[in-house]
Order: C-alpha cells, then structure tokens, then sequence
C-alpha cells in the first residue's frame, strides 16, 4: 500500500510544481500577469488551474489521512500565486513523507467512507486507494497540465512524465 501511494502522489506533485514552474516563467517571459493562468480553465464549468492544484494536493493528503488515520494539515484554499501554490504542494508532499511505512501497509483492508452530498460509497483501502484515490489525483494532475499548455505554456507529455529514476532496490 505504501509503495502505490506514497511515492506516486510525491511524484506526481513533484510534475505539478514543475509544471507551475514552468507556467510562472512562460508568464514572465510574456509579460502575462500570472493571475490569468492561474485562474484559467478549460471551460467555464470547470475548476480553474489553482483549484486544481489544490484538489490534487487535497486528494493525496487525505487519502494517505482515510487510509493511516494520521491527520493531514488542512490548507484553506487562498492560494492566489505560484510561490504560494508550490508552497502547498511542497507542505504536501513534507506530510506524505512523514508517514509510518508500517501504517500503510496495514491498511488494505481498512473501511474508508467518503461523505460527498448523497454520495458516500464505502471502500477496502485498496479499493479506495487504486479505485478512487490515485485517478482522482491524476485527473487532477492531468487538467492542471491540459490548463497551462492550453494557454500556451511549452509543456508536453515528457513534463507531464517527470524525470524517471528507476526505484531504489
């Protein structure tokens, strides 16, 4: 269990925050107040770029929290420029590192319950986790790439990838 979460939501928020790097560069060559990417969307009913950074950072945070019971920080959503974007993706990925091994690997079997409105399905971790959890998160990641090359940011698939280094045996 911890090796299928924990290091795939870092990676993965280690992608956002450079992208968001990227994004807040293409700004400033451009002269394109960072305001406009960072409340961009792809359409109008959509979240923009900012929410979902957040939600990517929320939904690693609390699934590692429904699956360990260890808190995560709560972050109020006021994000409102690159530097304090990457500084909730960096206080993220600081709590899912700091979590017991021990405690994710005993936790496939745990009941998670979510509560969404009238949606409040019940889930094994594992199912939790690889069923809802990590495409959540890479929804997340994904429109958040699809925002910034949408507004001409020169990111491609290879940026969404990240550096690959093999995992430590």
């Amino acid at each position: 269990m911890y090796r299928v979460s924990v290091p795939v939501f870092v990676r993965g928020l280690r992608v956002l925050s450079s992208l968001l790097e990227k994004a807040s560069a293409h700004a400033q060559e451009h002269s394109i107040p960072s305001e406009v990417l960072i409340n961009a969307r792809l359409a109008p009913n959509m979240l923009p770029l900012s929410a979902q950074v957040q939600r990517a950072s929320d939904t690693s945070k609390l699934a590692i929290e429904r699956l360990t019971g260890i808190p995560s920080p709560h972050f109020a959503d006021k994000e409102t420029t690159f530097v304090e974007l990457e500084e909730r993706i960096a206080s993220t990925i600081t709590y899912l590192e700091s979590v017991d091994t021990a405690l994710l690997n005993e936790s496939e079997t745990r009941t998670v319950t979510l509560s969404f409105g009238e949606f409040k399905p019940s889930f094994k971790g594992d199912d939790y986790l690889l069923t809802f959890a990590i495409p959540n998160f890479f929804f997340h990641v994904t429109t958040a790439h699809d925002i910034l090359r949408h507004n001409g940011v020169a990111i491609g698939k290879r940026d969404y990838l990240g550096p690959y280094t093999p995992p430590q045996a």
